[in-house]
């Protein structure tokens, strides 16, 4: 059982979106600027990625969970410290170290990747408005936990560079919470988030690979 009601859930999201508005908007924008930077693949381009995920794990954590969610939910300050972690994570390994890598391909984890981000974005908030739900009643990209766990998943599977394992626990974890919190409460548009934790089986299996190619082309 949930610690409150689903029209309290939803109700949050209406008092979230109008106090930080117009932060979705900077969302949107950083959302566009990233999927360009995987388009158009660069160092700085990938550090400008990894700053966009950070600044989003960080935001969702302290003014979502920790400002908002918490009054539904006290699990939420540890929902938060996780979100503020995994930013932190994000900043060091992409943007202080450099060492991840964005860019697309014709393979299949990269549509994969490419759906997820596009879920994401667009079709995520769509389908929240075909299932009934409103603005600002409806959580947002890029500052809310569902969507930016499922954008950040996109995105790494579009990544040229191995993914340090650790940096999956966090959305796998949520991926599971909020997935399963969705389907109690009844919001659609996140039971994707259960299934997109399929990406971390996919991005370890791809990243093995690439690791072993050239261990193999040797013999």
């Amino acid at each position: 059982m949930l610690p409150f009601a689903p029209h309290q859930f939803i109700a949050l999201f209406g008092a979230y979106n109008d106090a930080v508005w117009p932060v979705q908007i900077i969302g949107y924008l950083l959302g566009i600027v990233m999927a360009g930077m995987v388009v158009r693949p660069s160092r700085a381009g990938s550090r400008i990625i990894g700053t966009g995920l950070a600044s989003m794990w960080a935001w969702t954590g302290i003014a979502y969970h920790w400002l908002f969610f918490s009054a539904l939910n006290e699990a939420a300050f540890l929902f938060g410290a996780l979100f503020v972690l995994q930013g932190a994570g994000l900043f060091h390994n992409a943007v202080l170290r450099g060492r991840m890598d964005f860019g697309t391909s014709g393979r299949p984890t990269a549509w994969l990747g490419w759906a997820l981000v596009i879920y994401a974005a667009v079709l995520y908030p769509l389908l929240g408005m075909w299932t009934g739900h409103r603005y600002p009643e409806i959580p947002m990209f890029g500052i809310t936990p569902c969507p930016v766990t499922i954008f950040t998943f996109g995105l790494l599977l579009l990544t040229t560079t191995p993914v340090p394992r650790w940096m999956l626990v966090i959305p796998l974890f949520w991926s599971l919470v909020g997935g399963s919190a969705a389907i109690l409460l009844g919001v659609a548009q996140d039971w994707l988030l259960l299934v997109s934790g399929i990406a971390v089986p996919v991005i370890v299996l791809r990243d093995r690979r690439r690791t072993s190619a050239p261990s193999v082309a040797r013999v």
